[in-house]
Formats: C-alpha cells, structure tokens, sequence
C-alpha cells in the first residue's frame, strides 16, 4: 500500500525518460512509481491536486541559513536613504542595549547614500555600545570608535568602514553565537525557503571564514536534527580555514584536513557535510570582487582575500585531501586563480567525478569558458543578483564587461552545468524570480543585461533541480521525481513554461512536500 498518491497533476518530472505524469506514488518519504504504475495501487492517502503543476523541489545551492535567521531579527536601516534617518534607527537600538554591549545593525548599503557611512558619524549616537553595520554583501562593515579602539593598529580601515579580512578580525573580537541562537535563526530562515518551495540547501560556509558564527556551528544544525526541527535537507560546507596540518600517514597525501578526516560526503539525507568553501576574493557590491582590470570609472581592481600563492595551496591541499571544492570567485582575476589552482590539483592526483565547483562565477571572460569545461567545474550562480543590483553592477563593470556577468548560455553552450542559487539573504531568494531572470536578463528596472546570456525555461528549471543536484552530489536520490528518489516536490498553481515570461516570478506556491509530507508536517 502507498503512503501518498498526488493525482489529477501537470506533474514536470525532470526526467527525460518519463518527462510528463499525471500520478505519482509515495511511499515511506520516496517515489515508487509514476501513473500506470501507481494509479491501481490502494493508498493511506489520496490528493487531488486539480491540474496543479508539480516540480522536484527546488534546489537552493549557495544560502546562509543562519545569517539570515539573524538578520531577520536584527534592526534594518535599508530604507533608509538619509545618514540622518540611518543614525536614528541605530539610536533606538542603541537605547535597547546596556552601555559596553555590541549592536548590530542590517541592511548597510552605501549606495542608498551615495557614499559611506563613518565611525564618526556612529560615535554621535553610539553611547559607549559597539556598533556593527553589516554590509549586506557580507563582505564589509561600518564600525564606531569603540570598536576600533579594540582592533590591532595594523587592521586597515576608512574611517570605520573595513572590508574582506579587516571585516573578520571585527567579527574575531566579538564571542561565538551559542548553538541555540544558530539554531533559531536556521530554523526561521529554512521555513522562508519552503514558504518558496525549496527543499533542499547548501549552507556555504560554516565555523570560519567571513561568515562563520561559531567554531562548534555544526553542533547547531545537529540540534536541530535532534530535535526534529530541520524543516528541510542541509547540505553544510566546512569553510576552508577550519582545515589545519595533520599528521596523517604519508601515502595518504592528506596536507590538512578536518579532525577524524571527515570530509565531502559524511552525513545522512536529512543532514550532511558537502563542499570545502573557500573564498578567493570580494563581491561586487562592495568593490572587492578581484578583477583584471579597474572597475569603470574608478582606479581599483578589488582585491584577493589572501596572498594568491597561499589561496592557491589551500585550493590545491583540500582537493588532495578528498574534499569537493567550492571556490568563492566573483571577478574575473579571482576566477583565473581558481582556475590555476584546479588545473594544478588535478595534475597532482586526478579525481575525474571531483565536481568541483565555482561559487558566483560573477564576472566570466570568454576566454575562461573553456577552462571552466574542461576542468568539468560547475558554476554556481545567483540570477537574482542581476536581477536586484544589476543596473549599478552593469555601471561599474562597463559596455565591454556586463555581458559577462552571471552567465547563462556561455556556460551551457561550453558545456558547464550550472546550478541556480541565491546567497540568502543577500538578496531575494526566490527561485521562480530567478527563473524569470534567468529567461528574460531583466533588472528591476528593465534593463536587459547581457540578453545573449538568456537561457530558456526548460533550462533555468534544470538549473534549480537537475543540476543543484548533481553540484551537490546529490543527484542519485534528488533533482528529478524518478522512481526511487527521494519525494520532495512543489506544488505550483502555474506551469512556468506556458505562463507569460513576466509572470514566472509570481506563480503561487500552493505547497512544499519533502519526504513525502507536506511541509508544515515535516520532521526531520
């Protein structure tokens, strides 16, 4: 007997050999079957969908669960278009707080005031409380005096503004998130991605590195597993700096690893521990991506996180140690570094399924396609960007430049899979206004940028199921709703592929399942 049969369905499957159904059978959280297979069979349950479009669940493989829990409910001064109207917001937090303590703020967005805010500007209401603006690229930060009275002399900053690794030694000074805090924000952040019908994410980047909360983070998603408070599947990567000298055996050729070598591939379906991230360079909201040549208008080509020889080793010491590899490269310059040290590592000891991974693959030369295959990497980006900033990143990367931002149809033309993500919470995490993006290469202001990027919707949904799968390795039990994988599916009230492109983005989501259980039923 099932546990579920869904009938009267548009159901996309995302399997060419069975593309269209109208029932599907679940049992014991997995598909067993497809219409005639299933349709005779008795069931516990029976759901009438009435001609409801059904989608594998969607596949988000770049998110920040926890910071976005935390920025949910923190103070947000992003509308705010005044310094006046930001310094008031930050005051009413700061009466909230006893005098000595930290205070954070959100939404911290130069452009909405045409310039920086300064420690000066905070000291005016700061009150003895340590100010932290987090930059919402993640990448940077407006600090007052009181906390740069703490910080090494030689942490460079501009008048309390610090980027990339100055931004971590703030973010140093501070204790460690408690796991039930992590866990909290985790929690609220991973119901927002179901209310959009995503059932699976890779958390990218947890213990270190620019964004991680706790040196014992995976201790809090583990609570949550405990507890039967994971709403849905959590792919963690370790963030490259957890990694340190080990002294394994020397036929192993094991440089560094985790403690017991856990790496890529430990864990359950519910929760496991995916790619190593490591971060090669800025973003591009903030001036930081690493690029060949100056952004437009200004001086600068942003800047490496590291020494590029050590970012180098690192890349080459984790593929040596087992690890998939997810390299946070956004400009072009930081792209070719990655590009190296992969080529590098593959000639050292060639691990032909690897599937490494470039994360954002944000600014992408022609030239850098071709490497991209044939290293077999996958790029991993985030539609949504363009879609929210790209007027002012199309500015600052020049006529020349802009089509090469957050490729599409280069990437599969060459043959690259790419997988569809969002950085939650950078910017909004939808992927259905994704998709939409990813047909259409629209801003919100309807500048198109780079058209000839523009991929079908066919292959925009691919890039949210099928191929999030396969960059997370998990494509023999998720991606397509085949018989034997795993029942994760949403519930759409529109077929995207037959609704108007502009509409795509607000198709209803009438409901989530993963294991085979809708989702406000779900327990790890």
């Amino acid at each position: 007997m099932l546990c579920t049969r869904l009938t009267n369905a548009h159901i996309l499957t995302m399997d060419p050999d069975h593309p269209v159904a109208h029932d599907l059978g679940i049992w014991r959280g997995r598909i067993v079957g497809l219409d005639e297979a299933v349709t005779s069979l008795p069931a516990r349950e029976v759901v009438d969908l009435q001609g409801a479009t059904v989608l594998p669940g969607f596949i988000d493989s770049h998110v920040h669960l926890a910071w976005a829990g935390l920025k949910a409910n923190t103070p947000n001064i992003a509308p705010c278009e005044r310094v006046e109207d930001v310094l008031a917001v930050v005051a009413d937090a700061v009466e909230r707080k006893p005098p000595g303590a930290w205070v954070d703020i959100a939404g911290y967005d130069q452009r909405a005031l045409g310039r920086h805010l300064t420690a000066t500007e905070l000291d005016r209401v700061g009150r003895g409380r340590r100010l932290f603006l987090m930059h919402d690229s993640g990448h940077a930060c407006v600090v007052n005096s009181a906390v740069l009275e703490l910080l090494p002399a030689d942490v460079p900053h501009q008048d309390g503004f610090l980027v990339e690794s100055a931004m971590s030694a703030v973010r140093r000074l501070r204790l460690p998130y408690s796991q039930e805090e992590i866990a909290d924000a985790v929690e609220l952040a991973a119901r927002a991605c179901l209310a959009e019908g995503i059932t699976a994410v890779a958390e990218a980047g947890i213990g270190g590195g620019l964004l991680g909360h706790s040196p014992v983070e995976l201790g809090a998603y583990q609570l949550l597993r405990d507890q039967g408070r994971l709403p849905l599947r959590v792919q963690l990567m370790a963030a490259g700096d957890t990694l340190h000298p080990l002294g394994a055996h020397r036929d192993d050729g094991i440089p560094r690893a985790l403690d017991l070598g856990l790496r890529t591939g430990f864990g359950d379906d519910w929760l496991s521990l995916g790619a190593l991230k490591i971060y090669t360079d800025g973003g591009m909201m903030a001036r930081t991506a690493a690029l060949t040549a100056p952004y437009e208008g200004m001086s600068h080509t942003g800047q490496l996180q590291d020494d590029p020889e050590r970012l180098g080793r690192m890349i080459v010491d984790g593929h040596l140690a087992g690890w998939q590899l997810a390299v946070h490269a956004i400009g072009d310059r930081a792209a070719d570094l990655a590009l190296d040290a992969l080529e590098r590592a593959q000639e050292l000891r060639p691990r032909p399924d690897a599937r490494h991974r470039i994360e954002h693959a944000g600014l992408i030369r022609p030239d850098q396609l071709p490497r991209f295959a044939r290293l077999g990497l996958s790029a991993v980006i985030q539609p949504n960007f363009l879609r929210s900033f790209g007027d002012d990143y199309a500015q600052i990367m020049g006529e020349r430049r802009a089509p090469w931002m957050y490729r599409g149809r280069g990437f599969l033309d060459h043959g690259v899979t790419v997988a569809g993500s969002s950085d939650r919470p950078v910017t909004d995490g939808s992927p259905l206004r994704a998709v939409q993006f990813m047909v259409e290469r629209a801003s919100l202001s309807g500048r198109r940028i780079g058209p000839d990027e523009a991929v079908t919707v066919d292959e925009a949904l691919h890039a949210y199921t099928v191929a999030g799968a396969y960059a997370c390795r998990w494509d023999d039990t998720a991606g397509s709703l085949s018989p034997g994988k795993r029942a994760d599916l949403v519930v759409l009230a529109d077929d995207p592929r037959r609704v108007d492109t502009a509409r795509i983005g607000d198709i209803e989501i009438v409901a989530t399942y993963v294991d085979g259980r809708r989702a406000q039923e779900t327990k790890a």
